[in-house]
């Protein structure tokens, strides 16, 4: 077992009296973006100092600025059946929870896709309960396949990241082949206690089966997986310091560690009581940890949802985070529903801006929102990625992909005032580029595009 309690816990011991200057050493190491060991990351979890952390923020952003740029990708989250066996205590899905269960049809997958697809969604998060019966690999394969086959006016969705539950070497094989983006999973709490009691008489219930899901995914020649845990059901320090051991082994094991990491906090759901839970967490100590991830894991994507405001995503946008669903629904079958009946939510939403609204916030701000493939599609996923980004070189086929990416979301979804704004946010973020080649090619698509070219990328 990879994540030692004991040795997290004496990390945490020994660091919980570090001085203000010992703080002060590791914030400057933190200014070479090679990461940082684990007592450097325990120290910086004690930050209470206003302007250390005013500092821990002012670093996170100039490293997050000088390996994103000012991309941000932009996906949404399509949940296809809320069956599940599993009495999670903290999802609304759960098993004790009374509320009509659904699972798409192959039908009603392709026409939640076109609604999505009409929201210019390009990127998508199929996700799922955990039910053998109901919702069987065989199900999520032919979900995959209609996503993937589901032809709308302007094109199609172009990847789909999976987060379903820990399955076998077999399984993750036939994802791979299906040819999905990245394999997501969260440990939900890493404190191996707390997992088992929020998990009771549940197949999810297995603490070593779950941790060691992302050894089989990779096993199973799924290259990019994402991590994150359930932020409120444990210490947060704990679980930082876990999510890092277990990139680290994954480092040490497959060459490669999270391609993401997701933050999410425990949010109100039907059947959840949150008094519960005394390890909530506000959001500055929120703000602290996210922050602090960029600092340890610099070239790993960091995903926030639509759990959070729109106000703490703002924020959070300059303090590391990369990655942001819009427009999100989490009923199964919400997306073309408007007068449906209550299907169960798996937790409740806070930033309920359309995908327009989120796009015109990102450019007003001097962001380019980015809807890229282009990696998954020119095999440039797992250790090849990482060995691109740490070399800076992923910087100059990342931004010109996600202006483009802009260009196209513009013209077939845009409304007069961010067709104004987006295309001035493209011209000079075109200005900037460097390679005259590049630059010349950018421009080139842009304005194939303006005459009805699709899907341009390098």
């Amino acid at each position: 077992m990879f994540i030692h309690h004991d040795y997290i816990n004496d990390l945490l011991h020994e660091t919980a009296d570090v001085s203000h200057e010992e703080i002060q050493d590791v914030l400057n190491v933190a200014k070479e973006k090679k990461g940082l060991t684990h007592k450097q990351i325990a120290t910086l979890l004690n930050i209470e100092d206003h302007d250390q952390l005013q500092e821990l923020f002012k670093i996170a952003g100039e490293i997050k600025h000088d390996i994103y740029g000012n991309r941000v990708v932009v996906f949404a989250p399509l949940y296809v059946s809320n069956y599940c066996v599993n009495n999670c205590k903290y999802c609304g899905y759960k098993r004790d929870n009374t509320f009509a269960r659904k699972k798409l049809t192959r039908e009603e997958i392709q026409n939640q896709v076109k609604v999505l697809e009409r929201m210019g969604h390009k990127r998508l998060a199929l996700e799922a309960g955990e039910d053998p019966v109901n919702c069987d690999i065989e199900y999520i394969l032919d979900a995959i396949d209609a996503i993937y086959t589901t032809e709308n006016k302007n094109g199609v969705i172009r990847r789909v990241n999976v987060n379903i539950a820990a399955t076998t070497v077999e399984n993750y094989k036939r994802l791979k082949d299906a040819q999905i983006g990245t394999y997501i999973l969260f440990q939900e709490t890493y404190h191996k206690p707390t997992y088992e009691a929020m998990h009771p008489q549940s197949l999810k219930g297995d603490y070593a089966y779950h941790l060691h899901a992302f050894d089989r995914a990779m096993e199973g020649g799924i290259d990019d997986v994402g991590g994150g845990v359930l932020f409120g059901l444990y210490d947060y320090k704990f679980e930082i310091l876990s999510l890092m051991l277990h990139n680290d082994h994954l480092e040490e094991k497959f060459g490669v560690g999270f391609h993401t990491i997701s933050v999410p906090r425990i949010k109100k759901a039907e059947g959840v009581d949150l008094d519960m839970y005394p390890h909530m967490v506000d959001d500055r100590t929120f703000k602290k940890l996210v922050a602090i991830i960029r600092l340890a894991v610099p070239f790993t994507g960091i995903i926030l949802s639509t759990r959070e405001t729109a106000a703490i995503r703002k924020e959070l946008l300059q303090y590391g985070i990369s990655q942001v669903s819009a427009g999100s629904c989490t009923e199964v079958g919400g997306y073309n529903d408007e007068d449906h009946q209550d299907m169960g939510t798996q937790f409740t939403l806070e930033d309920h801006r359309t995908p327009l609204e989120v796009l015109k916030g990102l450019v007003g701000d001097d962001y380019i929102p980015s809807y890229c493939t282009a990696c998954y599609r020119k095999g440039r996923t797992g250790d090849r990625f990482m060995r691109l980004a740490k070399s800076g070189q992923i910087h100059h086929v990342c931004t010109p992909n996600a202006l483009m990416t802009l260009a196209e979301y513009i013209l077939d979804y845009g409304d007069k005032e961010l067709h104004e704004h987006g295309f001035d946010l493209i011209q000079k973020e075109i200005d900037k580029i460097d390679n005259e080649k590049v630059k010349t090619l950018v421009k080139n698509n842009i304005e194939k595009m303006k005459v009805g070219a699709r899907d341009l990328y390098i």
